[in-house]
């Protein structure tokens, strides 16, 4: 009969003097904050490129890889949230993915795997999220990070709002250019603009920080984590569908990579209010401030920490 798998020692012992762990385990987080966190980690200004996915897609892949992409991911974050309850339930609680895989997977080189992809992929959130922002502010626990993410959640949700209302009013508009939905005239640019699309909705999808939100939860966790995904979820329906249809109807095949720049394109006149588009910019670079918070808190600075108190 197989043995259960015993707790790492090494993680028991450093967990004491652990300023990461200190930072998530304050457990007393309900259902609605992990929505918060969950929706930081994920909603964020990266939504002002679908309309660019949709252009190297077309609506019915476009529609179909977001849509199977949200389900993916959805459902797997969802089988983590499980399988974070099943270990805690057995006396093993793991606050970072390292820690989970080394139990599920066994330890040795798949702690160094998992550290090596996490921090590759948080490096690139970090760039775009601007590292100041982790830098300046340091809060005592994750926990404290809640007020700041519904804060965060409602730019996503303002900022939305805002460039669908301006991709509407210049779909409607007479300079607006004219709408074409084909696809690149060439097979070999039909294949690198869809590649480029399917790459920025699995991106945009991706949350490194899943057992960290799940350890600020107040026992018992269970359901808990799973309500917080269907709120971020919720908020990813209406933010994620409703950028990426308004900008590709409004712009077509000419839609940008950033939607506000199609909103104010170089050459003639600006297609929305400048306001509007001015007030949106501000929203963007609020949550990006949040944003920095709550991911470079962690894998900036503690992936390497911990790298290099496991190799001694």
């Amino acid at each position: 009969m197989a043995q259960p798998t015993q707790p790492d020692p090494f993680l028991e012992v450093c967990r004491d003097s652990d300023a990461g762990a200190a930072f998530v385990l304050e457990s007393k987080g309900e259902w609605w904050h992990a929505g918060f966190h969950l929706t930081t980690a994920i909603v964020g200004p990266t939504i002002l490129t679908l309309p660019y996915v949709f252009r190297g897609l077309g609506w019915g892949l476009g529609f179909t890889c977001l849509t199977v992409m949200g389900f993916v991911t959805f459902y797997s974050y969802y089988l983590m949230s499980k399988v974070l309850d099943h270990c805690e339930k057995a006396g093993r609680r793991h606050i970072r993915f390292r820690e989970l895989a080394a139990d599920v997977l066994g330890s040795g080189w798949m702690f160094y795997f998992v550290i090596f992809i996490q921090t590759a992929i948080n490096t690139g959130v970090g760039i775009g999220a601007i590292l100041l922002a982790g830098e300046c502010l340091q809060l005592p626990t994750f926990h404290s990070l809640r007020h700041i993410n519904l804060v965060s959640l409602l730019l996503s949700l303002g900022y939305s709002f805002l460039v669908v209302g301006a991709c509407i009013n210049a779909g409607f508009s007479k300079n607006a250019p004219p709408k074409d939905y084909s696809l690149e005239s060439s097979k070999s640019a039909r294949i690198f603009s869809a590649f480029t699309s399917i790459s920025i909705i699995a991106a945009i999808f991706g949350n490194g920080i899943l057992p960290e939100i799940q350890a600020t939860l107040a026992p018992p966790a269970t359901g808990k984590m799973v309500k917080g995904l269907l709120m971020c979820y919720s908020v990813i329906f209406v933010t994620f569908y409703s950028a990426a249809v308004s900008g590709y109807w409004a712009f077509g095949n000419e839609s940008n990579s950033n939607i506000l720049k199609s909103l104010m394109p170089d050459n003639g006149p600006s297609l929305a209010p400048t306001s509007v588009i001015g007030l949106a910019v501000v929203f963007v670079l609020l949550q990006l401030f949040a944003i920095g918070l709550v991911s470079p808190q962690f894998h900036s600075s503690l992936q390497l920490f911990h790298f290099l108190a496991k190799m001694r």
